[in-house]
This record gives structure tokens, C-alpha cells and sequence, in this order.
């Protein structure tokens, strides 16, 4: 069976990375750790900011790197700023910022996916492949909050249209697991797992993972 990091450069296509960051060192160790992956090409690191949302009109990145404690303009409103002109660059949050507020208030601002600061460099590359496959990535350490605060008590549980494996893959999407981590845990294809995906959403008539997630498990069937 091929390995995580296998899947990892499988999925990966040549991605132009801007860093949004205040702390330097930790711009050179995002540096340092992606650069072994030569499809991964940093093309710009900000430090506030204002200057990562005229650095992003500029260069157009493929994907922000952004945090959230910025000066001068803090991560959640420059990610508004972008997504609002630039509403194809996908941007990923890493932050050191855990508050129930803060996640919310950065996934409705438009960022694409949200990494807490700590995380392994195989974590890090997992959570850019999805994000760059047009999923949302949530850190497990936040991915429950995110649930808890939309999901309301269901008093009657609605009849449930997916099937047994679609089931599997959604209570996967809803530990926070990427399409590979899903392909490898199941024994399944990328393509397979992305197959799955496409129709839990239809069925659900939902627009991305998070969404589904949130369907599921307002009905009780996870």
C-alpha cells in the first residue's frame, strides 16, 4: 500500500504559495519545511496584513498561507479583502488561535482551511493538497468546535439517503481527515473517495465538506 506521503505528491500539482506571517522564524521554517517539495513554489512572505492583501492582488497566488495575529490588518479581514477580488485563490489559515469566535469568524470570512500551529510537516502538506483540491481542511483540534456551534438538537431524526460507505467517508470528513487519509484508511482510490464525496453532497444538496458534515450531524446519523 502506498504511503501517506505517496498520496501526498500524487495529488500535489505546482502550487504558487504566499506566506502571511508576522513571526520571521516562523516564515523561514515554513520555508524550509516545504521546500522539499519541488511543486511547491513560495512566491511571496508578508508580514502584516495590508501588505498580504496588495501582495496577493499582485501576484495571485494559487494558495495564502495566512495567520491571524497580524498587524494592521489582522488574518480573517485580509482573507475577506482577497476572496473578495480574488475569489478563486484558496486561502488556508495556521494560527496559534483556537477561540470558537476566531474559527468561525475565519471560515465565514472565506479561508478555505484552518491548521493550528504545531502541526507535523506531513499534516502541513496534507492539509495544502486538500485545500487545493477545492475541499475544505479543518484541523482536527478545531474541527469539533466548528460542529458544536452549528449543530442544534435534532428532535427527529430524518431519514438518512446515503449508503454504508458513504457513511464511512463522511464520519472520516467529519474527524477532520483529507480525501487521502480517507483513501488510505478505507482501502479506497483517490478517485473512489472523491467519487463518494460528490455524491454525499448531492444527496445532501450541499456545496462543500463542511456543509455535509454539519447535515449529518444535525440528523443524528453520526
Amino acid at each position: 500500500m502506498p504511503s501517506l506521503t505517496d498520496a501526498f505528491n500524487q495529488q500535489l500539482s505546482d502550487l504558487r504559495i504566499l506566506i502571511v506571517e508576522d513571526d520571521p522564524l516562523m516564515r523561514l521554517g515554513l520555508e524550509h519545511l516545504l521546500e522539499d517539495y519541488h511543486q511547491l513554489q513560495i512566491i511571496g512572505q508578508m508580514e502584516d496584513g495590508y501588505s498580504g492583501v496588495e501582495a496577493a492582488l499582485e501576484l495571485k497566488p494559487d494558495l495564502v498561507i495566512m495567520d491571524i495575529g497580524l498587524p494592521e490588518l489582522d488574518g480573517i479581514a485580509a482573507t475577506q479583502q482577497i476572496k473578495a477580488s480574488l475569489p478563486m485563490v484558496r486561502v488556508m489559515m495556521l494560527t496559534s488561535h483556537k477561540s470558537e469566535q476566531e474559527i468561525i469568524a475565519a471560515l465565514s470570512s472565506g479561508a478555505d482551511g484552518y491548521c493550528v500551529k504545531g502541526l507535523g510537516l506531513e499534516k502541513l502538506v496534507m492539509a495544502i493538497a486538500c485545500v487545493q483540491d477545492g475541499s475544505i481542511y479543518l484541523d482536527p483540534q478545531i474541527a469539533q468546535c466548528v460542529v458544536k456551534h452549528l449543530q442544534p438538537a435534532a428532535r427527529v431524526k430524518p431519514a438518512n439517503p446515503l449508503s454504508r460507505r458513504e457513511l464511512e467517508v463522511l464520519e472520516l470528513i467529519v474527524e477532520g481527515h483529507s480525501n487521502p487519509e480517507i483513501a488510505l484508511m478505507l482501502h479506497l482510490s483517490l478517485s473512489t473517495v472523491k467519487a463518494h464525496i460528490r455524491s454525499i453532497m448531492n444527496k445532501l444538496a450541499v456545496d462543500d465538506r463542511v456543509q455535509a458534515a454539519v447535515v449529518a450531524l444535525r440528523s443524528g446519523w453520526i
